[in-house]
Order: structure tokens, then sequence, then C-alpha cells
């Protein structure tokens, strides 16, 4: 994915497909992560529009909280393969705008729902049995109520 972002439609069917090898291997890992994407403002392009922008910065550390327009939304995924399997490393990225996030977001949990539904519930049996034996060996006097 050295070339770029994907199109959205192209995310979700790669996604789509991401989850399902996940499925398929019965184990593996999927980190989803999304961030603002900001783009930088060349000095000489924001310097006549708005001269006082130069002095804002300095007097307000939360300035960029509130930009002048809507920024767009990175999202990411990949199937977190470590530097030893970096050729089998997926990594997938969309840019979405501002105006179609609503939809997207809609799509991104159905496909995320779609993807999950084959997760398995975590074995917690073993930590059960460890708290017992920690409250029979001696935790007796130590209740709290």
């Amino acid at each position: 994915m050295a070339g770029g972002h994907l199109s959205i439609d192209e995310f979700f069917v790669r996604l789509s497909e991401l989850f399902d090898s996940r499925r398929q291997k019965d184990h593996g890992s999927i980190f989803l992560t999304q961030k603002r994407l900001t783009y930088k403002e060349t000095s000489s392009a924001s310097a006549p529009s708005s001269p006082s922008s130069a002095t804002k910065v300095p007097d307000d550390p939360l300035a960029d909280l509130h930009p002048p327009s809507p920024l767009p939304i990175l999202v990411r995924a990949t199937n977190g393969k470590s530097k030893e399997k970096r050729k089998d490393k997926i990594k997938l990225s969309t840019v979405v705008e501002p105006e179609a996030l609503e939809g997207f977001f809609a799509r991104y949990a159905e496909v995320c729902k779609s993807g999950m539904q084959a997760l398995k519930k975590r074995d917690r049996s073993g930590r059960k049995k460890a708290k017992a034996k920690k409250r029979k060996a001696g935790g007796e006097g130590e209740k709290k109520g």
C-alpha cells in the first residue's frame, strides 16, 4: 500500500477480506485506528489571509481544537504482524471527508460487527479458579462487606 490511501469502497472490501482471513486462521489480531488528518499550512498562504493567526497560536495552546473548517479523518487497519513477519503484514488506510462521515461510520460499524461475529469469548475459567484459591488460602479474615 505504498501508493497511498484506498478509496472508501475498496477499503471496506479489503477490510472484510482481512476479517475473513483472521476468521479462517482461528487466531490473530486486527488493529483499527482513526485520527484527524491535518494539512500543513504554508506560511505564505496563511499570512495574507489572516495576519492575526500567527499571534493567535502562541496565545491559545488549544487553537487546533477549533479548526476553521471540518477536517477529514484518516482510518487505518492492519493485521498486526510483527517485524519478523513484516512481509505478511497488511496495511489499509483511507481518508474520509467530513461530508461523508455519517455514511462511512454506518457502513464501518456493519463491517466491524460482521467481522467480529466469529470471535470467541475469552476463557476466564483459570482466572476464577485462581481467585477462589486465593480466597481459601488467606483471604477469609479480610472479607469486605
